[in-house]
């Protein structure tokens, strides 16, 4: 671990992180008050830092400056200065009067995100593709600043396992972290599980959840491009920064399931692979999945996630129960007879909510954090990887202990660098191809 890097205040960024120590145990109300007078200058401005210019990255950019109270963007960093242009341009678009961001405090390459944590920073929102999460995670935490990251947080068990040791110095530390699973934080969920788990559908014992749709960008090769800059600006089709769909998307529903279970599944079997999406674009993952998911309660959930177009698509969550059958989605439950007994009354829009929600409770004085929740449910999307890859049954304990690292990221500081991967001479990449000994997930 590194040492912690000073603000260049000295006080910026101990502003939210003392008055959270000062007002343990008071109302809100006094939070408030505590948190205002606790800044030296009376200055209860919250600075950000964002690192990963996407759409994902802009997007939670913009949604933190329409919160509550004073909120500016001050500096940012992507790998590509297109991306990182583009990023700044929509977000002056929305919030011009909140973008202090300079020409000294935009970065490029690999390690920009070292120079952003060296700004003077409250926050920091972490939106690379989610194999740079576990390495940009532990420097956040080490730098004693509060995070936001998207999901998924990792794309191996080895990743799990540092946002997971990191995390126990965030706690120590008094930082927040939240992550953008942000289902947890809409309305019409948060009210439809409470209503499963008081026992509106009676004993839970079978969940099935989709994520099936038509797929995604493709960004052609261009001439010039180093093997790494094409990964990396397709970062959706390798597994070292993406994870699979079932990781970086289907996580959202899974992660509804492990929710209202309170629990993570004990094993995964399954079955998947490139029906259509199987051309040299396509990098080495699925375009289906199927997994049997197993809890130790007994309950099974069947997952399904499926990139094909001109399908069935679906994304969503349903409970059956033994009283009754619910879903969770559009937050209906019906009776055991088919008869509708509950409609939700709550309110959508999870994506900005969980941004109202973290930064009223850094201003109360609260400090989330979502961290375990979040790394054990991209376990669980790693374990449904892991079983359809291989076609064998994977247990839990097994799968998070695994030391197979897809990449080591520390390791990578220029786009010249060796990728992890590489085609054969045909253009294509190695798959994973289940009852393979050759191929390996553990």
């Amino acid at each position: 671990m590194t040492k912690e890097t000073p603000s260049k205040t000295g006080s910026r960024r101990d502003f939210i992180k003392k008055s959270t120590i000062l007002v343990a145990g008071s109302t809100v109300a006094g939070n408030l008050q505590i948190a205002r007078a606790a800044h030296p200058y009376g200055d209860e401005t919250i600075k950000i830092g964002l690192v990963g210019c996407g759409g994902r990255g802009t997007g939670a950019a913009v949604q933190a400056m329409n919160t509550n109270g004073d909120v500016n963007i001050v500096a940012m960093a992507d790998v590509f200065d297109d991306r990182l242009q583009g990023s700044y341009r929509a977000i002056k678009s929305k919030h011009g009067d909140k973008v202090k961001v300079t020409k000294e405090t935009m970065f490029t390459g690999l390690d920009a995100y070292k120079q952003v944590l060296e700004a003077d920073i409250d926050l920091i929102i972490l939106a690379t593709p989610p194999g740079f999460r576990p390495l940009h995670f532990e420097a956040a935490v080490n730098a004693g600043v509060h995070i936001f990251m998207e999901k998924p947080v990792a794309t191996d068990a080895p990743g799990i396992r540092r946002v997971l040791d990191a995390n126990k110095i965030a706690v120590d530390k008094n930082l927040c972290v939240q992550v953008g699973l942000q289902r947890r934080h809409e309305p019409a969920y948060i009210e439809t599980i409470a209503r499963l788990k008081d026992g509106a559908i009676g004993d839970i014992n079978l969940g099935r959840v989709y994520w099936n749709g038509g797929g995604v960008w493709v960004r052609p090769r261009q001439d010039g491009q180093s093997e790494l800059e094409y990964q990396m600006r397709n970062w959706y089709y390798f597994n070292w920064l993406c994870g699979d769909h079932i990781d970086e998307q289907h996580i959202h529903n899974i992660d509804v399931m492990n929710w209202l279970e309170d629990d993570f599944p004990i094993s995964a079997q399954g079955q998947g692979g490139r029906e259509v999406r199987n051309g040299i674009d396509h990098g080495e993952i699925f375009d289906h999945h199927f997994v049997e998911y197993t809890y130790a309660s007994g309950l099974k959930l069947f997952s399904q996630c499926r990139h094909i177009r001109g399908c069935w698509n679906s994304v969503s969550e349903h409970a059956h129960g033994s009283k009754g059958t619910c879903d969770i989605r559009s937050g209906t439950i019906w009776d055991g007879d088919g008869k509708e007994i509950f409609q939700t009354k709550g309110t959508r829009g999870g994506h900005q909510q969980e941004h109202h929600d973290m930064f009223a409770d850094l201003r109360a004085g609260r400090i989330p954090n979502e961290a375990a929740y979040g790394a054990k449910s991209t376990m669980t999307s790693i374990l449904g990887r892991m079983a359809t890859y291989s076609g064998q049954m994977i247990k839990w304990d097994d799968a998070i202990n695994s030391d197979l690292k897809l990449c080591d990221v520390d390791a990578l500081h220029s786009l010249e660098d060796e990728a992890p991967l590489s085609p054969d001479a045909d253009g294509n990449y190695k798959v994973a191809i289940p009852g393979d000994k050759n191929t390996v997930v553990l």
